[in-house]
């Protein structure tokens, strides 16, 4: 069964299909693993964050696309793995802190399931016996960190990651972000940049809005935006 029809087939609900094209491109999700191998990681470990890599893979991948799957999986694992690295690398959470997520988690969801609401800061101190400053700790560091897979709404009432919003028709310079190679390009800027582009593009915000959130003035936005779509536009040029 060719690999489209078992996009198909996934994209249908259908898991055993899902599941043999993981089976099927293992070879490719190693191949990528090996890249980022002696950075103090197992390779069983690097592959699993590769495997839910090609997993977003299939369960976003447009089969109407004038491109093989594996180019555009090829992307998805690599950045996968790249935010893993990076999260875990960086960012370093004391085992304290952990547990405390893991107390926090476990209680929000109890506490979900029997008043279908969020509880309170006051009420989670109380069920899990820690302080304020001890759960506000937890929940920083738990905090998403700005990704394109995070989900925004797009206006219309629903909700679609930063990474399937690639078009915005009211302005042609917005042409140069391909969906294939969106994830590399975004993951190539700095954080100020890439929040630049991602008010600018992707949450349409106009320039006196992004330089607002960003701290910056309006020209100075105008100016770092065409500076960094000039240099998208020479990587795909």
């Amino acid at each position: 069964m060719d690999t489209l029809t078992l996009i198909h087939r996934a994209h249908a609900g259908d898991k055993a299909s899902r599941d043999r094209i993981v089976m099927e491109n293992t070879g490719l999700i190693w191949s990528i693993v090996k890249r980022f191998l002696n950075r103090g990681y197992e390779g069983e470990d690097l592959f699993q964050i590769g495997c839910i890599g090609m997993l977003k893979a299939i369960d976003r991948f447009d089969t109407d696309f004038n491109v093989a799957f594996s180019t555009y999986a090829v992307p998805m694992i690599t950045g996968e793995i790249r935010r893993f690295l990076r999260d875990d690398g960086i960012i370093k959470i004391s085992r304290k802190i952990k547990e405390n997520q893991m107390r926090i988690m476990a209680e929000t969801e109890k506490y979900r399931n029997q008043y279908q609401k969020e509880p309170t800061l006051e009420e989670l101190t109380e069920l899990c016996d820690l302080t304020k400053e001890e759960i506000v700790s937890a929940m920083e560091a738990a905090r998403e960190i700005e990704s394109i897979d995070k989900e925004i709404d797009n206006g219309t009432g629903k909700s679609q990651t930063i990474l399937d919003k690639i078009e915005d028709h009211r302005n042609p310079e917005n042409m140069v972000l391909n969906r294939v190679m969106i994830k590399q390009m975004l993951e190539s800027l700095e954080k100020e940049e890439r929040d630049i582009i991602i008010l600018r593009y992707f949450q349409n915000k106009t320039q006196t809005e992004t330089a607002e959130i960003v701290g910056m003035s309006q020209v100075q936005v105008s100016r770092t935006e065409k500076k960094i779509l000039n240099r998208l536009k020479q990587k795909i040029s």
